[in-house]
């Protein structure tokens, strides 16, 4: 039952209405009545004045004030009695409790309390800021200007207009056996990889293959090896693991296997990128890649071999995946579309031993890994009908001329500030700057400068053994790096005179 219905003007001491907000004066009615109901500010059993009186009172439109009420009729708020008017509804305290309005960030004071591993997760943090695509240096993006968009978005329509019943369903758990297919023939004759179809596993990205192998091989305690430096998703997969991770020096040719070995005998999984290593560049050479198969054999621990961006080789031809080596099935083949393609993509895949086919089958369908499957269906097509193979050829001889671009616009500005050395593979290079730079407080200065670049330190687990920034020139148009070059040589000198 309603309580007395007694001053119905109280109302209009509880509503603020300002013109000059710019904020319609609907919205604002709206959510001073709701508020102020939530609030217990208007008690239930309150009868509302008229609404040709209350938009009188308050200079707005008679609408307006209907609409209002309408809205908060429908949403509980209020009721509308015939003969009686509008009244406030009657919510009991307790719902007001939980009803209350979202704190303000300010009045927020307490963190949220995570779990160990959510804690450990929250604590990987990218120096570099977001940016927009074409800004010199981000790393890991393509050349999204040069992309076959006219091409991509026939072959998505096409799908997406003739969709098949399965394409539209939960039949294709591991990925459409179109990509999958089309994956395994790809890898086969580019990248030395020996798999069938059934072998590769779709993944909603790189990312997601990691985090799906980690969880999967591993138990909560378990060793796992990582790059030092190394790729911070790694790091950020093997924590959500509930993973102990060993970190692992890497020199010119790879991770140093003795040294993993002497720290960790017992591990349960070892990451490495060999091909071309994030971040340094470095390519493991054979005898290490032989060493390390052999060690990951005698102790039955996985190797996650993450091949990210092996497409691009500037001196020959790509070097060979360790997965195709792999005699003893210990490899798990990571790779990406985002980085030949775009990230937002957001398609990766696995390449799984064939002991490892069903339950990593039977994961896929719990774990929300999974691709979009008409995503998965077009670019199959795109693989299948030739365009995959030509735009990564045609991104090779783009990437070469911006990497020696990028090396000649450092040699003119950056002497004595950074030592850019250029690679034979790889989207990125290294500036390694002086001993004591603070590369953190570049990367910062760079930032608001216009410049983005990644602090080498970060990718550290342990103490750092030196600094530089990660400077990305595969999505950077020509003229960018040239600004883009000028502009970080500037914050270097103003950094290094902040020093002295």
């Amino acid at each position: 039952m309603f309580g007395p219905v007694t001053q119905s003007s109280a109302i209009l001491g509880t509503l603020e209405i300002d013109r000059r907000a710019g904020v319609p004066l609907q919205t604002q009615l709206y959510r001073g009545l709701r508020e102020a109901i939530l609030q217990g500010r208007l008690a239930s059993g309150l009868r509302l004045p008229a609404t040709r009186v209350l938009a009188r009172e308050l200079d707005v439109a008679r609408n307006t004030v209907v609409a209002v009420f309408e809205q908060l009729v429908d949403e509980g708020y209020l009721v509308a009695r015939i003969g009686a008017g509008t009244v406030v509804a009657s919510i009991r305290p307790e719902t007001l409790l939980h009803a209350r309005p979202a704190p303000s960030r300010a009045a927020t004071t307490a963190p949220p309390r995570l779990s160990r591993r959510g804690l450990a997760l929250a604590s990987i943090r990218r120096a570099s800021p977001g940016a927009t695509s074409g800004r010199a240096f981000q790393v890991g993006l393509p050349a999204l200007d040069a992309f076959p968009t006219e091409t991509w978005a026939r072959l998505l329509a096409r799908r997406a207009r003739t969709p098949t019943r399965s394409v539209l369903g939960y039949d294709y758990a591991s990925g459409h056996p179109g990509l999958r297919g089309a994956i395994a023939a790809y890898l086969g004759a580019a990248r030395g990889v020996s798999c069938r179809p059934e072998q590769v596993i779709v993944v909603a990205g790189a990312q997601a293959g990691l985090d799906l192998a980690c969880r999967l091989l591993l138990d909560p305690g378990d060793a796992a090896w990582i790059e030092e430096p190394g790729y911070l998703g790694a790091r950020g997969a093997l924590l959500a693991a509930s993973a102990r991770l060993v970190p692992v020096p890497v020199d010119p040719d790879g991770i140093d296997v003795a040294c993993g070995a002497a720290r960790a005998p017992d591990a349960r999984l070892v990451y490495t990128s060999p091909s071309h290593q994030l971040p340094t560049g470095a390519t493991m050479s054979l005898p290490r890649r032989m060493a390390l198969l052999a060690w990951a054999e005698r102790a039955q621990a996985w190797v996650l071999e993450d091949d990210y961006d092996s497409e691009y080789r500037y001196g020959g031809r790509p070097i060979a995946a360790m997965q195709g080596i792999d005699g003893a099935g210990r490899v798990i083949y990571v790779g990406t579309f985002s980085k030949t393609m775009f990230a937002a993509l957001r398609v990766g895949y696995l390449v799984v031993p064939p002991a490892l086919v069903e339950p990593f089958g039977v994961a896929m369908r719990h774990t929300g890994h999974s691709a979009p499957v008409v995503i998965q269906a077009a670019l199959g097509d795109f693989i299948a009908d030739g365009h995959y193979t030509a735009h990564v050829r045609r991104m090779r001889v783009l990437y070469e001329g911006r990497q020696a671009r990028l090396v000649r616009a450092a040699r003119r500005h950056l002497g004595g500030l950074a030592k850019v050395a250029p690679a034979d593979a790889g989207m990125h290079l290294v500036a390694a700057l002086p001993g004591g730079s603070d590369d953190v407080d570049v990367t910062a200065r760079a930032a608001a400068a216009g410049v983005v670049v990644r602090p080498l330190s970060t990718h550290y687990l342990g103490r750092p053994e030196r600094t530089g920034l990660l400077l990305g020139y595969a999505g950077t148009p020509e003229r960018e790096i040239d600004r883009g070059v000028e502009a970080l040589a500037a914050v270097l000198r103003a950094s290094k005179g902040s020093r002295a």
